[in-house]
C-alpha cells in the first residue's frame, strides 16, 4: 500500500489507488472483494502504515440492466432539476436485482422520460434509498449529482426525517416508546433479517395512534435505515405488521383483513433541498388496500 494513504478509509483508498468511483469501491468492500492483510474490512476502516490489500476485481455479479417498463400507479409527488420523488405502489422494486423480474422505480422513471444522477452502481443511479417491494410510499431519487451526494449525506448524517404508519397485531406496551436493537442478516434464512448481537445499530421510535381490539395503528420514525429495519423490530417485541408472514403475523387475521402484504407504508418524507437548503416535506395516502383493511379493523372485523 502506497504510503499516502496510511489513515484513510478503505473505500477512499481504493478510489485514489484504482481510479474507481467511491460507489464502486464500496460495493467491491460490502462484496467481500477487497482484503485487507488477509481479511475482509469495513468500507470505513481506516488503513495503517504497512497494510497490504488484495482487490479482486473480477466481480462474478451478473450485470443487471435497468429496463424502461412503465408502472401503473406510480405517482410523481415532486420534481424538480435535482430530486423526483414518486409514490411506489406495492409489488415495485427500487431498482433491479438479480433474480427480480417485476416493475422497478427507476425503470418507472426512466419509461416515463426522467434523466436521474449517474451516480451509485449502474442499476441503482440515482437511488439514495430504498422501500421492500411490498412497501407502498414516498421514495425520493436523485436528479443531479449534487442531489445525489447532499441526500446520501443527509442519510447518513440521519437528518431526513423518514416517516411510516403501521398496522401490528396486538397492543404496544408502553403504547410510544424506542427500538434500539441490532440488526443483521438471520442466521438461518437468508430472505430474512433479525435482531442479532453483531448486527448493526439501529433505532425505531413509534406512537400508537389508533388501538383495536387485535391490532394497533402506529406512526413510525426511523433514526436509521436498516433492511426490513420496522418489520424486524416490530416482529422482535411480538407485534409483527399486519400481513407480514414472513416476520411471524397471523396469516388468518391478514385474510380477514383481505391483505397479501404487510400494513406498512412510507406516509411523510422531509430533507433538506439539495440546491437551496430549504426543508421539502412530501406526503402519501394510503392506497386502497391499506385503506381497506384498516376501515375493517375500526369497524370490528
Amino acid at each position: 500500500m502506497p504510503e499516502g494513504l496510511s489513515g484513510e478509509r478503505l473505500d477512499v483508498a481504493l478510489t485514489r489507488m484504482l481510479g474507481l468511483s467511491r460507489s464502486r469501491a464500496a460495493d467491491l468492500v460490502e462484496s467481500g472483494a477487497v482484503l485487507v492483510d488477509g481479511h475482509p474490512a469495513a468500507k470505513s476502516e481506516r488503513l495503517l502504515a504497512g497494510s497490504v490489500l488484495e482487490v479482486d476485481l473480477s466481480d462474478p455479479r451478473p450485470v443487471v440492466e435497468v429496463v424502461a417498463e412503465p408502472v401503473p400507479g406510480m405517482r410523481v409527488l415532486y420534481d424538480d432539476d435535482d430530486v423526483v420523488v414518486v409514490d411506489k405502489p406495492v409489488g415495485v422494486a427500487a431498482h433491479p436485482s438479480p433474480g427480480w423480474e417485476g416493475p422497478t422505480v427507476v425503470g418507472g422513471l426512466a419509461a416515463a422520460g426522467y434523466r436521474i444522477s449517474t451516480s451509485g452502481a449502474q442499476e441503482r443511479q440515482g437511488v439514495v434509498h430504498r422501500l421492500d417491494v411490498g412497501t407502498s410510499g414516498v421514495m425520493a431519487v436523485a436528479k443531479s449529482e449534487r442531489a445525489y451526494t447532499s441526500l446520501k449525506r443527509q442519510f447518513k448524517e440521519r437528518t431526513v426525517d423518514k416517516v411510516y404508519h403501521a398496522v401490528v397485531q396486538g397492543r404496544c406496551d408502553p403504547l410510544s416508546g424506542t427500538i434500539e436493537a441490532p440488526i443483521g442478516r438471520h442466521p438461518q434464512h437468508d430472505y430474512r433479517w433479525a435482531v442479532v448481537i453483531d448486527g448493526k445499530p439501529s433505532v425505531t421510535h413509534y406512537d400508537t395512534l389508533e388501538a383495536f381490539p387485535h391490532a394497533s395503528l402506529l406512526e413510525v420514525h426511523l433514526e436509521t435505515g436498516r433492511t426490513h429495519q420496522i418489520r424486524v423490530h416490530m416482529s422482535a417485541l411480538r407485534h409483527p405488521c399486519v400481513g407480514d408472514t414472513t416476520y411471524g403475523a397471523d396469516p388468518e387475521l391478514a385474510r380477514r383483513l383481505g391483505l397479501t402484504r404487510q400494513w406498512l407504508h412510507a406516509c411523510r418524507l422531509a430533507f433538506d433541498h439539495p440546491a437551496t437548503g430549504e426543508r421539502i416535506t412530501v406526503s402519501s395516502d394510503y392506497p386502497d388496500d391499506l385503506r381497506t383493511a384498516l376501515e375493517r379493523l375500526r369497524s370490528g372485523v
